[in-house]
């Protein structure tokens, strides 16, 4: 008895825990930051993203980040007209406005501007949060 009643249980456990996978994707920011670039030269990637990650993650205001290359899904309806992308997310559009002003931004747009073929920038607010 004590066997069936641990199995069923479990059973319980698992479907319900299966159910929960399908819950709402949490809201991560309020403000979402969206970055386009092409570069002018694609073996500047590694370096791009090490300067990314390095210098704009660590800003104070950021909340949320990501940051890599466009991939490849084999569906037409995807532009691919980028090598890099960024996002970062925001508590406000104060937290926004600090980011752009830090110096450490500041310096990022300096160091890589030169480098760029086109840039592509994207603000979303969430109206949710």
């Amino acid at each position: 008895m004590i066997v069936v009643i641990s199995i069923a249980f479990l059973t319980t456990s698992l479907v319900s825990g299966c159910a929960d996978h399908r819950s709402k994707a949490p809201r991560t920011a309020l403000i979402g930051h969206v970055v386009f670039i092409e570069l002018n030269d694609s073996s500047d990637y590694d370096e791009l993203l090490a300067d990314s990650d390095s210098m704009l993650a660590t800003i104070e205001s950021v909340r949320t980040y990501s940051a890599g290359k466009h991939i490849d899904t084999g569906r037409a309806s995807v532009i691919n007209d980028y090598d890099f992308a960024i996002y970062l997310g925001f508590e406000s559009v104060d937290d926004l406005a600090a980011y752009v002003a830090d110096e450490q931004h500041v310096a990022f747009v300096n160091l890589w501007k030169p480098k760029l073929k086109a840039l592509r920038v994207y603000d979303i607010h969430d109206p949710s949060k």
